[in-house]
């Protein structure tokens, strides 16, 4: 009996260029963010950059002394937790005007503030004056995805960057979205999606939040930017914490082998709607808001349903599980004797469930050959990420300059925003609110 043969290249071809970066990519299993129960949040000011070379004023929240984020830091806490953050502002503005009172709001949670530091009564919740602090205190007492972003003044604040992400992990442990079964995931890919007007930011860089006013943007609002994570495609692409993104730390490009569930924690973060799309297969959504689609407590996700584009609402979250095996390509993904010897293996469903149990192939299209003969190198036109072969672990001869941001032979498939004009930066394509999903194969390790 033959065992499976999953051949990968073990060369890396070197590009130059913006797209090197691609190759260092760091997806890991679980999103990163800052974890505890005592949080310190700044609110400050920095600049972003897009890819098209644009750099625009943000106000964001800063871990402690750090720099402003955009987003702000993901707070990751656990179900149980009594949690507490204290913000302080620290906003400075151009003109003669005094910079803003700030705010957070906790979608989702029992808020009360410290009677030591109760900061000044606002119109959704304590704020901190120039200088000031306020301390918010809450119990994580369910489970799920969560934003949060300023009270004062959203319209602009919201705009301006005062907006972030928050995970309560269940009492069922780290690899669940909530406490059942059916929730239980192998990787978990955030995507917080926002948009921004630059009008508004160069106003406030030049004159002051208060001269914006007089402008009308907030009310005929243009945005020509979009953002995953406060990134800009190919940006989105780059690693955790690349040097010359300071202010944007949080990357987005997910990465998983056949068979993994990958946790999707959508997040509306700005004031429109962005219909995200995600090639390669339906998700099934399980919770709306931090709360599990189920018709009784402890039924699980029973009211949970797939689609193919989640219509992310603005201030609103969705989890939604994403699978892939290769069912429904119509060929076997790993080759055939068709292709030669080197492509025989076994697939192996000891559980009678259409899977093999290691490499989880959809076993009814095992040895059933590429359904087409692909021109020769010379008649095609080649994809970055285009590997040179049509099976997944597999890496071909490719004319020289061309691919190399493939290099173990993934198969990769294109996530965005539905709106086709989001795809870009400021009319420049590729770019706005778009990633990458890299199917990697068995045995490849995915960091």
């Amino acid at each position: 009996m033959q065992t499976r043969v999953i051949r990968r290249a073990l060369q890396v071809t070197v590009l130059g260029g913006v797209f090197m970066v691609l190759l260092a990519v760091n997806a890991g299993a679980m999103i990163q963010g800052i974890t505890g129960t005592s949080f310190n949040l700044t609110a400050t000011t920095g600049h972003i950059s897009t890819p098209d070379s644009g750099s625009y004023l943000i106000w964001g929240y800063a871990n402690g002394a750090g720099l402003a984020q955009y987003p702000g830091p993901t707070i990751i806490v656990n179900e149980g937790d009594q949690v507490q953050v204290k913000l302080t502002n620290s906003l400075t503005v151009a003109g003669a005007g005094p910079a803003p009172n700030v705010s957070i709001v906790f979608p989702g949670q029992h808020v009360v503030v410290s009677p030591t530091d109760p900061g000044i009564p606002g119109i959704l919740a304590n704020e901190a004056a120039p200088g000031g602090t306020v301390t918010y205190q809450f119990t994580a007492a369910k489970p799920g995805t969560y934003t949060y972003y300023s009270g004062t003044d959203s319209a602009l604040q919201v705009e301006m960057g005062l907006i972030g992400a928050m995970i309560v992990r269940p009492a069922s442990g780290a690899n669940y979205a909530y406490n059942h079964p059916d929730t239980q995931f192998d990787r978990e890919t955030l995507f917080l999606l926002s948009e921004m007007d630059p009008r508004i930011h160069q106003v406030v860089e030049t004159f002051g939040p208060d001269a914006v006013a007089a402008t009308g943007y907030l009310a005929n609002y243009f945005p020509v930017l979009w953002f995953i994570n406060g990134r800009a495609a190919p940006d989105t692409m780059a690693d955790n914490g690349v040097p010359w993104l300071p202010n944007q730390p949080y990357n987005c490009m997910p990465m998983m082998n056949p068979g993994d569930r990958l946790l999707m924690r959508v997040i509306g973060g700005g004031r429109d709607m962005h219909p995200f799309h995600f090639h390669g297969n339906h998700a099934r959504v399980i919770a709306r808001d931090g709360r599990l689609l189920e018709s009784t407590p402890g039924a699980g996700p029973d009211l949970s349903h797939e689609l193919f584009t989640i219509q992310s609402q603005p201030g609103s979250t969705v989890d939604a599980i994403f699978g892939w095996t290769g069912q429904g390509l119509g060929w076997d993904i790993y080759g055939s004797p068709a292709e030669g010897p080197e492509y025989v293996h076994e697939c192996m469903d000891m559980d009678n469930d259409d899977f093999d149990d290691m490499t989880h192939e959809y076993c009814p299209d095992h040895y059933k050959p590429f359904p087409v003969t692909l021109p020769g190198s010379l008649e095609l036109t080649f994809g970055g990420f285009y590997s040179g072969s049509p099976f997944l672990g597999l890496v071909q001869s490719l004319p020289p300059g061309e691919g190399g941001m493939n290099p173990n032979g993934g198969y990769t498939y294109m996530w965005h925003s539905h709106t086709e004009k989001e795809m870009v930066n400021y009319d420049i394509f590729p770019g706005g609110m778009m990633t990458m999903l890299i199917i990697e194969a068995p045995g490849v390790m995915i960091h």
